[in-house]
């Protein structure tokens, strides 16, 4: 019974090791003008290199104003800004 699970579970992780190596992050470069969107707000948006809004308007970590010098990170082809 033993051996039957540790080979199960030998299967498991062949089938599923390849999908765990892919980046599904990216980190874009900063060719081009990193500006805010409405600079005015308390909390603006960020207009990136790429042409792309990042999705969040504060940064996820320390809830202040995003850093248009901190590359995004793009999660589903999305960017996220950083503090």
């Amino acid at each position: 019974m033993r051996l039957k699970q540790t080979l199960i579970a030998a299967i498991f992780f062949v089938a599923v090791l390849p999908g765990c190596s892919e980046q599904n992050a990216q980190i874009v470069s900063e060719n081009g003008s990193i500006d805010f969107i409405e600079p005015e707000a308390e909390f603006p948006r960020i207009r990136f290199a790429d042409g792309q809004v990042s999705l969040n308007d504060r940064c996820p970590v320390r809830k202040v104003k995003l850093n248009r010098r901190m590359p995004p990170i793009y999660v589903n082809g999305k960017p996220i800004g950083f503090c």
